[in-house]
């Protein structure tokens, strides 16, 4: 867990002494750059909200100020403040600030409900929480996980667990859904809260007729939509789920879609990368683009977990030596870059043979990386089965390719045209394909994250 700082009164006199002294404005881009973060921070300390430990120090010592513990308000924090535990998020956190700037703003002004929607380990709950310690303030905050398998998943009775934990006695007459739901809108529009809701594709559903994502309990959707009905609301709702809850995209939320949003994560851009390996003290020749970690990042498509995962594997079973890392795992890894690069260079998409191991290669990487997307690939499996088989079976492609050629894959086996565009669509829905834009002959091309691509593989090969 990150550890956050806040500042005393009499701190924070002490730093306005100094900040005069360096002739800076309270919110100086001289002052937030020297430190490294971002003006929105720079206010929360100035106004005595907990931030990161290191952001903290920081800032202190952009000012002038080296002895940072003076400054620092050691009374205990009062139980009004709620603050949430974080269980990603931490010291290491590297990259996305521009995006963490936008999507605080957004909270902070009209969204009600942000949406983190992306690939199993892209970093959807990291960033909900760096947002969450961004927003930090006057919010009483709570969170739920709806992986947790003792979890209710039922509207009624979350909705019931959230008002008493908030101080509310629910007689049982009036623990109906929607009781429930007006006596929750109520709090929540009167009341600052900032609630994290983690793992929302665990409360969807759906069929190979209608289509999926969609609320298990209609009431979840009901709530959402009567959220953004309010003509005002206090309360803010961080969301992150693999697949695309479609209430959100249906006729009775795009009325409201100033006040919600849904953003897509990607994985880490160069620089973020750099950072990372930087930050877990590897440096390894990282201005060399041909260096080993960045590679290993370009391999990866910066896959967060993938390379905190690697990065980890460096230092505790390497000793920080990255060459030695390398020495033992290169072949896994330069296999898929000169795969990849073939196909872009020389146009040959089709990898019938490949066998990446990009998800397994060591003990640590099947159990941190490959379990948490098998999981996905299983669920995928039992929900829609054709989407899964047109997941596996697109595996042959080594980069992004024409839609068509995906979907002739399934017609080979007999699928119909609409069974073929369902399962498409199903591919969409839970972020397992990459849209690739459009090619000079106006066909959509569409492809999948290299990390998909390992486990798919595997599946592959076990298709009947």
């Amino acid at each position: 867990m990150a550890v956050s700082l806040r500042a005393s009164k009499q701190g924070l006199e002490i730093v306005e002494r100094e900040r005069k002294k360096k002739g800076w404005e309270a919110t100086a881009a001289s002052w937030y750059d020297a430190a490294n973060t971002s003006a929105a921070t720079l206010k929360r300390f100035r106004r005595g909200i907990p931030i990161q430990q290191d952001v903290f120090i920081a800032i202190c010592k952009a000012v002038g100020i080296e002895n940072w513990e003076e400054i620092v308000d050691n009374t205990p924090t009062q139980p009004t403040a709620s603050y949430m535990e974080f269980s990603v998020y931490d010291d290491a956190w590297v990259g996305r600030e521009t995006l963490i700037q936008q999507l605080s703003d957004r909270v902070n002004s009209s969204c009600r409900v942000l949406l983190l929607v992306g690939i199993t380990g892209i970093g959807k709950t990291a960033l909900a929480e760096r947002l969450v310690e961004e927003l930090r303030g006057d919010w009483r905050e709570h969170r739920d996980n709806f992986e947790d398998n003792n979890k209710a998943l039922d509207f009624a009775s979350v909705a019931q667990q959230w008002l008493e934990k908030w101080g509310e006695t629910v007689p049982n007459e009036e623990r109906k859904p929607e009781q429930l739901l007006r006596r929750l809108v109520k709090r929540l529009r009167e009341n600052r809260y900032l609630i994290l809701m983690d793992s929302l594709e665990y409360l969807l559903t759906g069929n190979e007729e209608d289509g999926w994502g969609d609320f298990a309990d209609e009431w979840w959707g009901k709530f959402f939509v009567s959220l953004l009905a309010e003509s005002s609301c206090q309360s803010r709702f961080i969301l992150t789920s693999q697949d695309l809850p479609t209430k959100f995209e249906t006729a009775e939320c795009d009325r409201y879609k100033n006040l919600w949003h849904c953003q897509l994560l990607r994985g880490l851009e160069t620089t973020e990368q750099i950072a990372l390996f930087q930050k877990a003290e590897l440096d390894g020749d990282l201005e060399l683009p041909h260096s080993p970690l960045r590679v290993i990042g370009e391999v990866y498509d910066g896959h967060p977990l993938a390379l905190r995962t690697i990065a980890g594997e460096i230092k505790g079973s390497y000793g920080g030596k990255v060459r030695a890392y390398w020495k033992d795992n290169s072949r896994y890894i330069e296999e898929v870059k000169e795969a990849i690069d073939e196909a872009r260079n020389q146009g040959i998409v089709k990898g019938d043979e490949d066998r990446w191991k990009l998800a397994s290669y060591t003990k640590v990487l099947r159990r941190k990386v490959k379990e948490r997307i098998d999981k996905t690939f299983e669920r995928l499996k039992n929900d829609v089965y054709d989407a899964y088989v047109l997941l596996c079976m697109a595996s042959i492609y080594r980069c992004e390719v024409k839609e068509k050629w995906w979907l002739n894959t399934l017609e080979y086996d007999g699928y119909s045209k609409e069974q073929q565009k369902a399962a498409m669509q199903t591919l969409r829905e839970r972020y397992l394909v990459e849209d690739g834009g459009i090619d000079d002959e106006d066909n959509r091309l569409v492809g999948q994250h290299n990390l998909i691509r390992s486990v798919a593989i595997a599946h592959r090969l076990m298709l009947p």
